[in-house]
């Protein structure tokens, strides 16, 4: 049986949550637990580092992204009532009630972009994190695939269907992270839970 971790190791995170180096994750959109939707994510050596356990129907309005032991890492909440669907990230398991949460500023904000009023259709959500904006951009329908670039166009992650070595593509549910240097891989993989959310993935 094929591995679905990569198979060439690359520096060790040394448990940070970025690094000086390109890193290179595997996504497994399966859950580790039974009859539930999710994702879990490997490092370099084929190491468990983040898990989502959605225990909702595909599309759920709250997701959290843990480590492998459990840890809150990211609560993403969907807002509710607006047209193109937006989904706020914050750090950590975020409680409280409904006003409380509408209060709080967010870490992190994606919203869909619309396809009517689109100048390219590749461009498939909006991602605020601070004063800085990005640009999630489809790889296309065929494929798997999606990057996320600043304004500029530069790229600071890419997934796609992952490929082994011999050339062997894997199937639609293995996918290949790759994280640009110097970024936070947290704050990473909770955007592609929210794309995962987006097309019901999750």
């Amino acid at each position: 049986m094929a591995k679905v971790h990569p198979q060439a190791p690359v520096s060790d995170p040394c448990s940070m949550s970025s690094s000086a180096g390109r890193e290179s994750f595997t996504i497994w959109m399966k859950s580790l637990v039974c009859h539930t939707n999710g994702c879990t994510v490997f490092d370099s050596k084929g190491q468990i580092v983040y898990r989502v356990e959605n225990y909702d129907s595909k599309g759920s309005s709250e997701v959290h992204l843990m480590d492998l032991q459990g840890k809150v890492l990211f609560t993403v909440l969907r807002k509710k009532l607006l047209l193109f669907g937006c989904w706020n990230g914050y750090r950590g398991n975020f409680i409280g009630t409904k006003k409380e949460k509408e209060k709080e500023k967010p870490c992190f904000r994606v919203k869909k972009y619309c396809s009517i009023i689109r100048r390219r259709s590749d461009l498939a959500c909006q991602v605020t994190v601070g004063f800085s904006k990005y640009w999630i951009v489809s790889l296309g329908r065929k494929k798997q695939g999606f990057k996320i670039v600043n304004l500029v166009g530069d790229i600071v992650a890419e997934v796609k269907q992952k490929q082994l070595s011999s050339g062997m593509v894997l199937g639609d549910d293995v996918l290949t992270l790759d994280v640009e240097p110097n970024i936070d891989h947290s704050l990473i993989v909770a955007l592609v839970t929210v794309y995962g959310l987006i097309n019901r993935r999750l």
